[in-house]
């Protein structure tokens, strides 16, 4: 059982008493900029993200690679609500946490920021073993929006960084193998609708957390499965990432994926002598595994042979760093880096604050490379057992120009730290425990999950999605279930969320037609692929709509997407001015403010109509009409970064390029600039010929 139910101080990592292993509540405090209300629109558009292949690429993979790839792609987020809202502004902030700590490793632990592990601490040597970042950032690069950098995270879904990255988890103390007490977090990942697990917990006496992860599929349907653990540790011009491979599958965010040796290749080509340690930019024989040697953005994915142990480690000048192992299982393990270039540079410094060290991130996955999903068959499960810990192995070793011995030294080192038959055997022992029942609860995660059990009476042992967990969102859900109708629109500025999984599409077509059924039906159906119902199910419910503007808002997504610019452009027009005459009679107040305040849920919803109508009309030639709409916006809206971006695409748009590069030269900062965003430049470009100021460049490959 946990020992302690009070409040730890705001730096429980700085406390540096020895205990018996403890799992305990905590608060930390960090400079954070707050999240903001999710995004009140449904995530229609598909999923852009960094990792996509051409098609020459696709036809030379190996078979197996190829088949993966193509499984399953996620072409939307729903039923997940994407949170764009955040800024830059930080204040400090106490977070919930959760400490796991025995005499050799103090492990902190944010429940309600996707199970994040913020710290392992190894307590003998003072050493921090990950990059721990100072601040709580928000940026787009989660699958949903928000993401954060720093620690290790748990990312389930797909391709990408967790939809759950910045979500509550439930937490609870259960009993671990040994004994002692074990750190169980659990919830129902709704991308792919299967619940997981993940359980922490610190043997007595060990360097190493030990970390067991299931995820279920209880349907009777299989599913698409992804996983990858992302672990972030600090570099610097010593810092070499090693695992025991001789080739990767090499990704440098230019949708190809090619074969190259390691350690030393050029930016995805180069001869497999695997000798030597050359630096130099991209494009010439470099040692890739030392992550300031590349200049841009890319992923290394390690080819490690079958049979040989499973695991990655960081190692610095000095010997020093952290290893992570695992069960075979979890098959896959990569580098990230951000490269030493001046886009990689700033991107690094936008995730935290001045003066914090660069990070790169060693990752382990149950696919070869993160663009592939695996098929769990119905009523399965998969499980494997993780291992994180310190590490020293001999420095003359670890950075010689011989890459066969600097990885027969760390993996001799890591034998005995931690031999491979202990991890099984770990394994093993955790295996029963999987389903013991919580005791004590720490943290509460969403309501999604108990819903779910309440629809189809999963039995889930270990996982309980208790009914307490039921709230808000989940209540018109449920009254469908249990009712057969949703019940009737309230005055909200938005519809809530919408579920699309076929069980509650198919309850949805059996209930009374009303305008707000119509309007999910039709988000349920786009998400199926059935865009030409879906449009019917819209028109069907404008027409007897009181609140028309959520309708016409999917009407201009489904324009745009059947490549109707123009339509859509009067789609947009219509629904922004709806919600304005709206926001306007039912709060008092003008341009759509609502009386609320920014971070208002009205407001959201004028935000993100106002910024998709401003596009699509500029899109379509519009420009008058961008122009009155942006004018509309809230002061407070239209102060945010992003805002200031679309101002400066109205001014161009204009004519007004001085107007335009007045605005640039006085500082945007966009908060939710997605990974691998170009706008910023391209503008630029389109406005001067002068040089892309440093501030500005964003860039994961080309120039920079």
């Amino acid at each position: 059982m946990a020992t302690g139910d009070g409040r730890s101080p705001a730096h429980p990592e700085e406390c540096e008493v020895a205990v018996p292993t403890t799992v305990r509540r905590a608060e930390l405090t960090l400079p954070a900029a707050p999240l903001g209300p999710p995004n009140p629109l449904p995530a229609l558009r598909p999923v852009r993200g960094p990792h996509t292949l051409d098609e020459e690429t696709r036809r030379g993979l190996p078979r197996d690679m190829a088949r993966q790839i193509g499984y399953e792609p996620l072409h939307t987020v729903l039923p997940v609500r994407v949170l764009d809202g955040y800024g830059r502004d930080r204040t400090p902030t106490a977070l919930d946490a959760i400490v796991l700590e025995n005499e050799r490793l103090r492990v902190t632990v944010l429940p309600g920021l996707g199970g994040r592990v913020h710290s392992l601490h190894h307590k003998p040597t003072g050493r921090e073993l990950l990059h721990r970042n100072p601040v709580l950032q928000p940026a787009a690069f989660g699958l949903a929006g928000a993401w954060f950098s720093g620690g290790i995270e748990w990312n389930i879904g797909a391709t990408g960084h967790t939809a759950l990255a910045c979500a509550p988890l439930h937490a609870a103390v259960v009993t671990a193998p040994d004994g002692g007490p074990m750190l169980r977090l659990w919830e129902w990942e709704r991308l792919r609708d299967l619940p997981f697990q993940v359980d922490l917990w610190l043997p007595d006496g060990s360097d190493f957390l030990h970390v067991g992860v299931r995820v279920r599929n209880p349907h009777e349907r299989p599913a698409a499965l992804y996983w990858w653990s992302n672990t972030a540790v600090d570099e610097d011009e010593g810092t070499r990432i090693l695992a025991p491979a001789e080739e990767a599958w090499h990704f440098g965010y230019t949708r190809s994926l090619r074969r190259v040796p390691v350690p030393v290749s050029a930016s995805g080509q180069g001869s497999a002598s695997g000798q030597g340690s050359a630096s130099g930019p991209d494009g010439q024989q470099a040692d890739r595994t030392y992550p300031l040697r590349t200049t841009h953005s890319a992923d290394w994915f390690y080819e490690v042979p079958d049979g040989d142990r499973r695991w990655i480690a960081a190692l610095d000048a000095g010997g020093h760093g952290l290893v992570q192992t695992s069960t075979d299982t979890l098959r896959g393990r990569k580098l990230f880096v951000w490269g030493s270039g001046r886009g990689g540079r700033r991107w690094q410094r936008w995730l935290t604050e001045p003066g914090t060290r660069g990070y790169a991130e060693i990752q382990a996955g149950l696919a070869r490379t993160q663009l592939e999903h695996l098929r769990l068959e119905p009523e399965t499960e998969i499980s494997w057992l993780e291992a994180y810990g310190p590490l020293d192995a001999d420095p003359a070793l670890v950075h010689g120009h011989d890459w066969s011995a600097a990885r027969a030294e760390t993996a001799a080192r890591l034998a005995a730290a931690l031999p491979r038959e202990a991890v099984d055997a770990a394994y093993r022992a955790w295996l029963p425990c999987a389903d013991t029942e919580p005791g004590e609860r720490l943290a509460t995660g969403s309501g999604w999950g108990a819903l779910e059990v309440l629809r189809a009476g999963h039995e889930l042992p270990g996982t309980p999605f208790d009914l307490s967990a039921l709230g808000p969102e989940q209540a018109p859900w449920r009254a469908l279930l249990e009712t057969g109708a949703l019940p009737a629109a309230h005055d909200a500025a938005a519809p809530g969320p919408t579920l699309v999984a076929p069980h509650w599409r198919d309850m949805l077509e059996t209930a009374p037609a009303e305008p707000l059924t119509e309007y999910h039906l039709g988000v349920a159906q786009w998400h199926a692929g059935d865009l030409a119902q879906a449009v019917r199910s819209w028109e069907r419910g404008l027409r007897r709509a009181s609140s028309r503007w959520p309708l016409l808002r999917c009407l201009a997504v489904a324009d745009l997407t059947g490549g109707h610019p123009g339509r859509a452009a009067d789609h947009y027009a219509a629904a922004f001015g709806e919600l304005c005459a709206e926001s306007r009679d039912g709060e008092g107040s003008d341009g759509g403010d609502g009386g609320d305040g920014d971070g208002g849920e009205r407001t959201a919803a004028v935000a993100a109509l106002g910024r998709e109508a401003v596009e699509a009309l500029l899109a379509a030639g519009r420009t008058a009409d961008a122009r009155a709409v942006w004018d509309r916006l809230p002061p407070s809206v239209r102060d945010r970064g992003r805002f200031r971006l679309l101002h400066v695409m109205v001014l161009v748009a204009e004519g007004r390029a001085d107007e335009a590069r007045a605005v640039l030269d006085a500082g945007i900062e966009v908060a939710d600039l997605r990974e691998g965003a170009a706008v910023l430049g391209e503008l630029w470009a389109e406005i001067t010929d002068d040089p892309l100021p440093e501030h500005y460049d964003f860039r994961m490959q080309g120039d920079g």
